[in-house]
């Protein structure tokens, strides 16, 4: 970051953490559902009308450092804020008939329930990880009684597409909220993080007062409009009165100060490491790998100013959680020539001898290779995904009966003989259609771990709900799992 300031800027540090900054302290909540989002999603504290730019307000309104009294005992009005737009739990990006999902599905179930489902509800299987996004994105009628728990089943849909690391749909959602609140905005603000956008995020936090997630963020956007000055400032207010922790502290001194350019301290990161401390460690010049982090981190790694073999291992991981359409991981594969060999490089030249061959309508060789690389990392799914609808015909015994395998995996032909255990089930009582269909995705689960009389009656309950297609979809894939996969989960 020394690039954008000029050299007297290790002096005016030096001289702005000679000035407190008084900023009032109040009470810290729980953190958010997901715990990544610590950091950056700040705790309530930390809200005030201040913005970025401003003069830091005294610490007691009308300034000296007596308490406020009271001008009378009258009870004062009470305030009620709530997420932008009405309420957010009926919102969406998909309408419920573009879903395939009943529009009153959460009929007579309580938020807060639903919410913890939503949350814990597994979705290994990739036709029961479509299923959750599409129970996620969708535009359903809200729980009658949520009452003063409105919104929290929409946070709860948008922290599940986070911890899956579908931040593109995430975002998608959120924004059908509106960013003005905080609840909402802190969300952005950290998916803008893993994006790479922070000047937008930050552009719009200097103009929504009250909206900023923590001193960390409003330090880090003060730097970033580039009012080192000002940062420096709130950095050491914040210091005094302990509303940020040491290692914080540290670690933005680091990125305000470039006394520290050269410096060999080697910063050790949090031990739950937060999109904008990512994002700080990357400006300083120590960038962490995203592998051992949540896998939104791997999004950061899509961004093109990173090498191949980065953006290969973040489109692999983030594909296999579903993340992002398996069209953008067969781009990534495509970008250039493998210059090594073992792992990533052996799928990445495995799908350039695949698609060669799919142009040329011979695959019988190329498939078998392609087919055995992505089965020895358990991707074989993700192959089916990127080309089962484009191979071509073959007369190659083994190369047709692969191709027969990830065209029935995507449902693209009828599968021979789904095992008997899958289609005996019974279904569950569907009165709550909501927690039915989350339960039922959970027996489903349980078929990868060979339950199979579970998964069964989970299918049967799908299409007690109408949801057929995915029904016979997860009774396929499930089938399929000894052939496709090198190991079940």
């Amino acid at each position: 970051m020394a690039d954008h300031r000029t050299g007297a800027t290790g002096v005016l540090f030096a001289a702005a953490l000679a000035v407190g900054a008084a900023i009032p302290v109040r009470a810290e909540p729980p953190l958010s559902a997901s715990d990544w989002l610590s950091g950056s999603v700040g705790p309530a504290r930390e809200s005030s009308a201040w913005r970025p730019g401003d003069r830091p307000p005294p610490r007691f309104p009308g300034g000296g450092n007596s308490l406020p009294v009271a001008k009378s005992g009258d009870v004062g009005e009470v305030e009620v804020s709530r997420l932008d737009g009405g309420n957010p739990d009926a919102t969406g990006t998909i309408s419920a008939r573009s879903a395939g999902l009943p529009r009153d599905l959460w009929a007579g179930s309580d938020a807060l329930t639903l919410a913890a489902l939503l949350t814990d509800t597994p979705a290994r299987l990739p036709s029961m990880n479509a299923l959750l996004r599409r129970v996620a994105v969708a535009q359903l009628s809200p729980p009658a009684d949520a009452g003063s728990h409105q919104g929290k089943l929409f946070l709860a849909r948008a922290d599940r597409l986070l911890d899956m690391g579908a931040l593109e749909q995430a975002q998608a959602l959120l924004i059908t909220a509106g960013p003005g609140n905080p609840a909402v905005f802190r969300r952005l603000f950290d998916i803008a993080l893993l994006q790479g956008d922070e000047s937008r995020a930050c552009g719009f936090m200097d103009n929504t007062p009250g909206i900023a997630p923590s001193f960390s963020a409003r330090i880090f956007c003060l730097a970033k409009s580039g009012d080192w000055v000002a940062a420096a400032i709130s950095l050491r207010g914040a210091e005094q009165l302990a509303l940020i922790d040491q290692d914080q502290a540290l670690l933005l001194t680091h990125f305000l100060d470039d006394a520290f350019v050269d410096h060999s301290d080697i910063l050790e990161p949090a031990d739950r490491l937060t999109p904008l401390e990512f994002r700080i460690h990357e400006a300083i010049g120590q960038p962490l790998p995203t592998q051992p982090l949540p896998v939104a981190f791997a999004n950061s790694d899509l961004r093109s100013n990173n090498g191949w073999k980065a953006r290969l291992e973040a489109a692999e991981r983030l594909a296999r959680a579903g993340a992002i359409d398996p069209a953008r991981l067969r781009e990534v594969y495509g970008e250039q020539k493998p210059a090594a060999s073992g792992g990533v490089w052996e799928r990445a030249g495995a799908m350039r001898m695949l698609e060669s061959a799919i142009e040329a309508g011979d695959i019988a060789q190329a498939l078998p290779r392609a087919f055995a690389e992505f089965k020895r990392a358990n991707m074989a799914d993700l192959l089916a995904a990127m080309v089962a609808g484009d191979l071509p015909e073959t007369t190659d015994q083994d190369a047709a009966q692969i191709r027969s395998w990830l065209r029935q995996w995507r449902g693209l032909e009828p599968i021979g003989q789904t095992d008997p255990a899958l289609i005996a089930g019974a279904a569950d009582d569907i009165t709550l259609k909501g927690e039915a269909l989350l339960a039922a995705m959970a027996d489903v689960d349980a078929g990868i771990d060979g339950d199979l009389a579970r998964a069964g009656r989970g299918l049967a309950t799908l299409r007690a709900l109408g949801l057929t297609d995915d029904a016979d979809l997860a009774a396929a894939q499930l089938t399929l799992l000894p052939d496709m996969a090198e190991f079940p989960g």
